[in-house]
């Protein structure tokens, strides 16, 4: 970057920044998005992206593929 053309300045006026739109960007943003906000706890065990991934696919690789129920926990429901 050449520094002698530097156009910046110090400060702008509202006007010189033109209309702009609220939410022009914000479903493509949202689309691509895909945030989580972490415990501070797991954060200092995964301090990376690649580590938080990595640990959450090695859980979904012990998880069976074919559940047999939806159920979510609990005894089992017998028939009587």
């Amino acid at each position: 970057m050449n520094m002698d053309n530097d156009e910046l300045r110090s400060e702008y006026k509202r006007e010189d920044l033109g209309k702009g739109v609220r939410g022009k960007y914000s479903a493509r943003f949202m689309k691509g998005t895909n945030l989580v906000l972490l415990d501070d706890r797991v954060a200092k065990a995964f301090p990376t992206a690649e580590d938080v991934n990595a640990a959450l696919l090695g859980l979904l690789a012990l998880v069976p593929k074919n559940r047999t129920t939806s159920r979510t926990g609990g005894r089992v429901k017998t028939r009587r």
